[in-house]
């Protein structure tokens, strides 16, 4: 019974003119509505942007792609020690062009900043795994997000074109960065069924390209970088080489 009486004075109060937080959305309100609508439509003008540059450089087929030297295949979680869902398409699309004559060289980029969640460790050893000549491939411990993949692909590991793997959502904002950044870009969708929380991935993406744009307008520079592996030069596959 308190409870309801305490919320029922704070009602009256809060609809009370003299009010503060009432005076200032009375106030401001026009001001918080016309920001609300620029924002949205800054949103929704630098996807729609990003996906026209974008969306013709998808493919679906191992087949279709074009021929590159190298594929970059981007980290996307780990169960343990095994892939997630998500990475384990990729990795199995990125192994189907290797062995196709696609590509012939695979950097696999992701997150090793800590023991218990090493996704450079899991990609490499599923690769391994799976058959591929490890001086084939190259490891890119600094992969902390997309832009540092693609950053470090140009500046660390003097890669000039490359086909991109993952699932198409994130497809436009990596090869939108990548082209942006020096590195001619294709996609190949790693899409097989279905993914948990599929559409919250989806939304969440509208923000990630806004904000893959804003980094490339300023020429954000990664944290890491370390010395140049160079990609025609000699596999850097050892745990111990940290970069």
């Amino acid at each position: 019974m308190e409870t309801e009486v305490d919320a029922s004075v704070f009602l009256l109060f809060l609809a009370s003119n003299n009010h503060p937080l009432k005076k200032f959305f009375k106030k401001h309100f026009r001001k918080m509505l016309l920001l609300t609508i620029i924002g949205l439509a800054a949103l929704i003008g630098v996807n729609l942007f990003v996906k026209s540059k974008t969306e013709n450089l998808i493919y679906h087929s191992v087949n279709d792609v074009p021929r590159e030297k190298v594929v970059i295949i981007f980290g996307a979680g780990i169960r343990g020690n095994k892939p997630s869902k998500y990475l384990k398409d990729r990795l199995d699309k990125g192994i189907d062009l290797y062995f196709s004559g696609k590509v012939d060289q695979i950097l696999l980029s992701g997150d090793n900043g800590e023991d218990e969640h090493d996704e450079l460790t899991v990609m490499k050893l599923y690769c391994r795994e799976h058959s591929v000549d490890t001086t084939k491939i190259f490891l890119d411990y600094a992969g902390f997000d997309t832009y540092s993949t693609m950053y470090r692909a140009k500046h660390i590991f003097n890669i000039k074109s490359a086909i991109l793997v993952s699932q198409e959502y994130h497809l436009n904002r990596a090869i939108y960065i990548g082209n942006k950044l020096g590195v001619k870009s294709v996609g190949l969708s790693a899409d097989t069924g279905t993914y948990h929380n599929y559409n919250y991935v989806r939304f969440r993406e509208c923000f990630s390209i806004f904000k893959a744009a804003i980094d490339v307008a300023r020429g954000r520079e990664p944290h890491f970088l370390g010395g140049e592996i160079d990609i025609d030069g000699v596999s850097n596959y050892t745990k111990d080489d940290k970069r």
